[in-house]
């Protein structure tokens, strides 16, 4: 009985309720939009989903992290894949376990972002475009490395000044 407890979501107020729908909507925008080319493309959307990660918890950013992922599949109109919503999970849960609850640290943010980057950006996002266009790993291996030692560290210069700032410090405090 107590562990059906501990899965249970935490409630949300009012402005908690609000604030994550915006920033749920925020994230669906800026998901559309990427910098790049067609073999290096870096979005923004990263950002919010680490903010509902440290600001509501493991449970509620693995929620959104999902709906998100299927309502911006719909509003794409692109093929719908299971793998990517796990790694949308994966890596809202990695911010919430090292960032949830916790101050910001140079330290958190690195792991965080080298470890969705290795974990769900070159392993399992490697495997799901492998098996949607048939493709061999090995062949997209080398453009997805190359990928990721130029976004990562821009990840981790961007998201370290949001989350430090005093602007979202200070709304953390009022949905506190």
């Amino acid at each position: 009985m107590k562990t059906m407890a501990r899965l249970q979501l935490p409630k949300l107020n009012t402005l908690s309720m609000v604030t994550l729908g915006f920033l749920m909507a925020v994230q669906l925008i800026l998901g559309r939009f990427t910098v790049g080319n067609q073999f290096i493309r870096f979005g923004f959307a990263f950002l919010v989903m680490a903010l509902v990660a440290k600001w509501f918890g493991p449970l509620w950013g693995i929620m959104t992290a999902a709906m998100i992922d299927l309502v911006g599949t719909l509003l794409s109109g692109g093929p719908f894949f299971i793998g990517f919503t796990l790694s949308a999970i994966l890596s809202s849960f990695i911010y919430a376990a090292l960032l949830y609850q916790r101050p910001v640290t140079w330290r958190r943010v690195i792991i965080a972002q080298v470890l969705i980057m290795l974990v769900v950006d070159l392993v399992l996002n490697t495997l799901w475009i492998a098996i949607m266009y048939h493709t061999a790993i090995w062949a997209l291996l080398p453009i997805r490395i190359l990928k990721q030692l130029i976004v990562t560290p821009i990840q981790i210069l961007l998201l370290y000044p949001l989350l430090k700032s005093q602007v979202i410090q200070g709304i953390q405090e009022r949905l506190s």
